[in-house]
């Protein structure tokens, strides 16, 4: 491996896992998330001497992500929309089950509050640093979080309740 002065190999190593997770979440298509998390790479090299001056290189990241999938979804948003199949993976059944039906109430969302909860609840951002990297005011996040909550309980329904041990 070549030597790397300003360490961005180092930061994409380091990020890349928990860049792709995010990705994953928000769009629930393994392909997808992989191309959204390079662009994400990629545009973070093209800019990394003022990313490793930010405070924190790993929300900037994360808003670089958001970025760029709320933009795929834009661009995207009156054609097909893929359907992966999940990595075989051995897993309970019962959290297979709880994971799917929680992964379709979460497709059933618009991607801006789909991203509002998965910055909120899953990478447990606070509501100004949601805000920041969706460029909402405070009072949006709230009141996205609230009703995308009140309409993912709403799909989920009496699923849930039978999925929880």
């Amino acid at each position: 491996m070549a030597k790397d002065p300003n360490g961005f190999q180092e930061f994409a190593a380091a990020r890349s896992a928990s860049l792709f997770r995010t990705a994953r979440l928000l769009c629930d298509d393994w392909h997808l998330a992989e191309d959204l998390v390079q662009t994400t790479l990629g545009k973070l090299y093209v800019s990394w001497r003022r990313v490793q001056r930010a405070d924190n290189p790993g929300a900037y990241a994360r808003t670089v992500l958001m970025r760029t999938y709320l933009s795929h979804v834009r661009k995207h948003s009156s054609g097909e929309s893929s359907r992966g199949e999940l990595p075989e993976t051995a897993a309970d059944e019962s959290d297979q089950a709880l994971r799917m039906t929680l992964l379709n109430a979460l497709a059933e969302l618009s991607a801006q509050d789909r991203a509002v909860l998965v910055l909120r609840y899953w990478e447990d951002q606070s509501v100004e640093d949601v805000a920041a990297a969706l460029r909402l005011s405070r009072g949006a996040v709230r009141n996205r979080s609230m009703r995308a909550l009140g309409r993912l309980r709403e799909a989920l329904g009496d699923e849930l309740q039978a999925l929880i041990p």
